[in-house]
């Protein structure tokens, strides 16, 4: 880097290469600390990714909340970068979130949001903007979503919200355990998953009591985990972690019914065509069988018609004058 020439002071005189030049009072320094709007694209980088990025309601909406290269939310005037989940967790939360497409599509009853749409929670004690890894409307929302609307934000409140926990750093593991689980509750979430792969202690299924407090889901006396926001909506915690083919789970009674009820209608068909053409064959079987049963007797009672000539031969009486 190049040396500054030291005239800092009015009047000062410098000589480079012995000659003198004279520095006139109204001169001032070129070197300046930087403001705001020269900071380097890293360090505003940077600031973002630790949320330290300050920026008012207004400029999230507006450079934001859309941003192609970046997935951020708006915490309180502070952006934050939505954080990426391990691979384990990913595999989870895709399986999870089929599972709840197919559950919407038979049932009829919600829209889904997921990772670019955005929703505001006015909280007591502040305001946030969240996008959710995957979330529900229920048609019964006051503000509905509708599907006719092109929007990329929501303007009511989830009614259910799953986030896969992002667990590079520990602030990330806390702003989804404890930040998003505190703003989810006071915004009024009736329902809030956690899903994480590592650590069944940090994966953690909420609802909303009559206190606006989460409580755990606790598993019923088959041991599935069962929604009170999506009636008949349940399933296996261990199936997070196996997750089953969907050939598998339509038959199987936990799923079938809610979620793939076409598919299993599809089997059924399948398996009633099956089992006609078996009785067709059947029939055809027992036609032909029939038809060598009475072939076999016809030949025995021609047999015995023989034997009983031959008889009467025998005794000298000719069985054709019979």
């Amino acid at each position: 880097m190049p040396t500054t020439p030291m005239y800092l002071k009015p009047d000062s005189t410098y000589y480079p290469r012995g000659k003198p030049i004279h520095t006139p009072r109204s001169f001032k320094p070129s070197f300046k600390p930087l403001e705001e709007d020269e900071w380097t694209e890293s360090k505003i980088e940077a600031l973002k990714r630790a949320g330290k990025m300050k920026v008012d309601e207004a400029e999230y909406w507006d450079k934001y909340s859309e941003n192609v290269e970046e997935n951020y939310e708006w915490n309180d005037g502070y952006l934050e970068v939505k954080q990426v989940s391990d691979h384990v967790t990913t595999l989870m939360y895709v399986w999870f979130t089929q599972l709840m497409n197919h559950y919407l599509e038979t049932q009829h009853n919600g829209q889904i949001i997921c990772l670019e749409m955005a929703f505001r929670l006015l909280l007591p004690s502040k305001t946030v903007i969240r996008k959710p890894d995957y979330g529900i409307v229920l048609h019964t929302n006051p503000v509905p979503l509708k599907s006719t609307v092109k929007t990329h934000s929501y303007h009511g409140i989830c009614d259910l919200c799953v986030e896969a926990l992002s667990d590079s750093k520990p602030e990330y593991i806390k702003r989804d355990t404890e930040e998003k689980y505190q703003e989810y509750a006071a915004g009024g979430v009736k329902e809030y998953y956690i899903l994480y792969a590592n650590n069944e202690e940090l994966m953690g299924f909420y609802s909303l009591n009559n206190q606006g407090v989460y409580v755990p889901i606790k598993p019923d006396t088959s041991g599935l985990i069962q929604s009170s926001v999506l009636p008949g909506f349940q399933f296996r915690p261990d199936d997070l972690y196996r997750r089953p083919e969907l050939s598998e789970m339509a038959c199987d009674p936990v799923y079938e019914e809610f979620a793939f009820p076409a598919y299993k209608k599809a089997l059924q068909q399948i398996e009633q065509e099956r089992q006609e053409k078996e009785r067709e064959r059947q029939a055809k079987e027992l036609a032909l069988l029939q038809v060598e049963q009475e072939r076999q007797a016809k030949e025995l009672a021609l047999q015995k018609v023989a034997e009983m000539a031959e008889q009467l031969r025998k005794l000298g009486i000719d069985p054709d004058m019979l």
